[in-house]
């Protein structure tokens, strides 16, 4: 991840919301009942703000390719969300390196634990959540889209 950069910003920068448009857009293609937004979970951008949240892009030498949100739902606990990866950057360990630095940004902000949901479809993903240590719990959210929800306690 040498030429790969993490930076915090507004969710409501360019490239934040560039990497939204295509993630909606990748889970409108993949999602066998297609990807409405506006049926998800809601979320707020100020949700995703410090000091009770956060938005990390993802660049690799200077393009965005991957972006992932923290929001804290309850005192203790964070959430992530919007965690995504261009796919043709897929394999270089970006996604691990955005799950990473989201799990430190909760401990610097006094949580004990990390959940996150997701979608059978997203293969990739559960792998990846299942090597960084998160488990499966029980359903935590109203989200229509979710069909898995993870957690991981933080050290």
């Amino acid at each position: 991840m040498s030429d790969v950069t993490l930076h915090i910003e507004p969710p409501s920068s360019p490239d934040a919301r560039a990497c939204v448009a295509r993630y909606v857009l990748e889970l409108s293609r993949r999602f066998d009942m297609g990807y409405d937004p506006s049926n998800a979970a809601p979320t707020d951008d100020a949700q995703f703000t410090p000091p009770d949240g956060a938005f990390l892009v993802a660049r690799l030498d200077g393009r965005a390719v991957g972006c992932g949100a923290l929001k804290r739902p309850l005192p203790d606990t964070g959430e992530i969300k919007r965690l995504w990866i261009d796919p043709g950057t897929r394999g270089l360990r970006i996604g691990r390196g955005l799950l990473t630095a989201l799990e430190d940004r909760a401990r610097g902000m006094g949580l004990s634990r990390v959940r996150l949901d997701s979608n059978l479809t997203l293969t990739e993903a559960l792998a990846l959540y299942r090597t960084c240590g998160y488990a499966e719990v029980a359903r935590f959210n109203d989200d229509p889209y979710a069909q898995m929800w993870f957690e991981k306690v933080l050290p």
